[in-house]
């Protein structure tokens, strides 16, 4: 999980330093699902149980990409990351115990309690800057999206019964509203311009598929929120590429809020 957390990491950074963000985004996606396509013929096939839970991910991964490629237009790396990775897990902790009746121990919600606190503060880091109320917006929105597509991922992967599968054809059906809307929007994104994302797609569509595959195994094993905040331990590699690389300025205040949710992490991984 945590080879999988800097993965994710890794592909959002390069979301964040490409100059065009939303072709990136849909490069990344497209190349994901080309390599999960060729995998698809080595694997079994998922139940049938387990396809709607694909279409509905598919289409809430979609516009997950899209908001993510706005917020990153907006929002330093290492504020706009921990906010949307940081606040998914408690979406999936409630909807998990609502939905579908998954029970968390004290430990595990205490974590929880202590990341949406820490989590406050990045909101709080917001004010005073003129664009960053509405890259914080963005960013609670993803957390939704997040939150949706995770759980819907949490029991569609176990309903599928090959974990690995489910993910391969997830990847694949996302990434063919990424090729529509590419070609949709050619006059925007110049053939150049997309011709230039191409490396930097490759590597982070590979980072995507290995960091999901992961994940949807592990729902498979146990509790999807746990393991929900377990993976978010990416918010550390976020924050610390953000800084090393994009030579972003983590204040007090992010430095604090990622600290409370490491914490909150290792709480919930030790319940």
């Amino acid at each position: 999980m945590l080879l999988g957390a800097l993965l994710h990491a890794s592909w959002n950074l390069l979301v964040k330093t490409r100059p065009n963000k939303q072709a990136a985004t849909g490069i990344i996606y497209i190349f994901a699902g080309s390599l999960a396509a060729v995998a698809l013929p080595f694997v079994s096939m998922p139940s049938a149980a387990s396809w709607p839970y694909l279409a509905a991910s598919a289409g809430t991964e979609f516009l997950y990409g899209i908001v993510l490629a706005a917020a990153y237009r907006r929002a330093d790396l290492s504020h706009a990351y921990p906010l949307m990775r940081g606040t998914a897990p408690l979406l999936v902790a409630i909807g998990s115990s609502v939905l579908i009746g998954e029970r968390l121990s004290e430990p595990v919600w205490a974590g929880l309690i202590l990341m949406s606190v820490a989590l406050l503060s990045l909101i709080f880091d917001a004010r005073g800057r003129s664009s960053s109320w509405s890259s914080t917006g963005l960013a609670v929105l993803n957390a939704f999206l997040i939150a949706a597509y995770t759980m819907i991922d949490g029991v569609g992967g176990r309903l599928s019964g090959h974990a690995v599968s489910y993910s391969l054809w997830l990847f694949m059906l996302t990434g063919l509203p990424w090729m529509v809307w590419l070609a949709m929007r050619r006059r925007v994104h110049r053939w150049e311009d997309v011709r230039g994302e191409i490396p930097a797609g490759a590597l982070g569509g590979a980072c995507s598929l290995a960091s999901y595959t992961v994940a949807v195994w592990a729902m498979t094993q146990a509790p999807i929120a746990a393991v929900a905040a377990v993976r978010e331990s990416s918010i550390l590699f976020g924050t610390l590429l953000g800084a090393l690389v994009l030579k972003e300025r983590v204040t007090r205040v992010r430095a604090l809020a990622v600290a409370g949710i490491a914490a909150g992490v290792w709480i919930i991984r030790s319940g």
